[in-house]
């Protein structure tokens, strides 16, 4: 069978089960949640082995919490950690483990948990955020219970690190909760239960709910269907599936994320090695007109590769070109790539973008952009050489340093040596204040060498039925599955 077949198979799969969970709640109003994530099916992974994909983070989330977790907005609460401490000269975080134990029944110990997030963080470790824990000095098992993580110079974000999936403990492919994998279910779907407890003499509850995978189109007929509960893992990409359809008041929200999305150049020569080059694409981009194309409320255009809000470091200034319309804009770019090609002929830019409608609105926009100076755009096919490639990541936490290291030497095959010493002297730097302007400096070469091209802020969206009120939007974009019926407050959500 070819492979887009068998993924329309599966696809068609996930709908009929999930349809059958809908028969029963209709039944049972009490019954599982349903939720679908836009992907493959998740399946617990080991963090270390690599990138996840937006169903394993979820699921990992969920079934296999680290010392703490985020709460639905994104706020920072205990997870395998019962409490801890910060020494005064924020080189010291002590966590006391609550008693607990492993699938299997064995107990969870510091030593496992310190072992576990040594691994993640070393040399060999595949994580895309291993990098992030680099003032790691030590992580040590003090008692059974308590476990001491050592730096060589204070980070604030640090909690917001632990609590990515990414610092997920996972121990011979499980997990500590809060969800634990129940069996039974139908194929395809993973039926996920935690025991609530009592609070003032109430009988105690099981939560339950069925998480599965699916394309883009198919959880969102999914969830028009009422099939779906709850669909997370929409991207830019795949956006314009949800605005093509009826959907209910509000159903559609969205993260107010905080990270990267724009462009980078793929390879170390080429057209793009000129810096006045990438200065010219990047002013020539309408973001205005992307951005309405979108239709993501509170979305605005970024020139800048930091944003506002990071810890310790100021906001960045606005280019003064990027205040100037578009069309006031134009002629002189058009004018200023006449000087640098002259009589030689316009290069022809490949860019490696996903699949998905919005990609192609996101091509589309660029490419007539381009056009006007005379660049043509064409889209690599997957494995083919590529000039530019698409960054779109969300920050794991608000320090600027995750913006700046993505971009230094051994990194991003386009650099600036002079940058790295700085982004080092950053790492190493004990005073807040002294780290925050080496970070701004190398935020300002950057900028100044254009070696990214910003377009504006990620965008993650979720369809929410009314039976999921315990839902929140949040700026990591990462979401427990508990209490999804327990209402909550909705101030501040897009």
């Amino acid at each position: 069978m070819p492979r887009s077949a068998l993924r329309r198979a599966l696809a068609m799969a996930l709908v009929v089960a999930v349809a059958a969970v809908t028969s029963a709640c209709e039944r049972k109003p009490e019954g599982a949640v349903k939720v679908v994530v836009i992907g493959e099916t998740p399946k617990v992974v080991d963090p270390a082995a690599g990138p996840l994909s937006p169903g394993e983070a979820l699921l990992l989330t969920n079934v296999a919490q680290g010392l703490v977790r985020f709460d639905a907005r994104g706020q920072i609460e205990p997870g395998l950690a019962e409490r801890w401490n910060v020494s005064n000269d924020g080189l010291s975080y002590i966590f006391r483990m609550a008693a607990g134990e492993w699938p299997s029944g064995d107990r969870i110990t510091a030593h496992q948990v310190a072992r576990l997030l040594r691994r993640t963080i070393a040399a060999s470790s595949n994580s895309p955020l291993k990098d992030t824990l680099g003032a790691v000095d030590e992580i040590v098992a003090m008692t059974d219970r308590v476990l001491e993580i050592r730096l060589k110079a204070p980070r604030p974000n640090l909690l917001q690190l632990l609590a990515q999936p990414e610092f997920a403990l996972v121990r011979e492919d499980e997990g500590s909760g809060p969800f634990r994998i129940a069996h039974g279910g139908p194929a395809g779907v993973i039926r996920l239960e935690r025991q609530v407890t009592a609070l003032d003499g109430e009988e105690g509850r099981t939560e339950q709910l069925w998480l599965g995978g699916s394309d883009a189109p198919t959880a969102v007929r999914a969830f028009v269907a009422g099939e779906a509960d709850l669909v997370l893992g929409g991207t830019f990409a795949d956006l314009p599936y949800a605005r093509r359809v009826q959907l209910p008041r509000g159903a559609l929200r969205f993260d107010p994320v905080a990270g990267l999305f724009g462009l980078a150049p793929a390879r170390s020569g080429g057209p793009l090695a000129d810096p006045e080059l990438r200065r010219l694409l990047s002013q020539a981009i309408d973001r205005d007109a992307l951005i309405e194309a979108l239709g993501v409320p509170g979305l605005v255009g970024r020139a800048t590769l930091l944003e506002a809000g990071l810890d310790g470091v100021p906001d960045p200034v606005t280019p003064e070109w990027l205040t100037v319309p578009i069309g006031e804009r134009r002629p002189g770019l058009i004018a200023a790539s006449d000087r640098v090609f002259g009589a030689e002929e316009r290069p022809v830019l490949r860019i490696a973008l996903p699949e998905g409608p919005g990609a192609q609105l996101l091509f589309n926009r660029i490419a007539s952009d381009w056009a006007l100076l005379g660049i043509k755009l064409e889209r690599s096919a997957p494995g083919q050489p590529t000039d530019l490639k698409l960054v779109d990541a969300v920050a794991p936490s608000t320090s600027p340093a995750w913006f700046l290291r993505r971009f230094r030497c051994g990194t991003a095959p386009i650099c600036d040596e002079q940058i790295d010493p700085l982004l080092e002297a950053a790492r190493a730097a004990p005073v807040a204040a002294q780290r925050g302007a080496l970070l701004a400096e190398a935020a300002r070469l950057m900028d100044e060498n254009q070696l990214f091209i910003p377009i504006a802020a990620p965008v993650r969206w979720a369809l929410v039925s009314d039976r999921v009120t315990g839902f929140a939007g949040n700026r990591f974009a990462r979401h427990t599955l508990t209490s999804l019926e327990e209402r909550l407050n909705r101030e501040g959500a897009q």
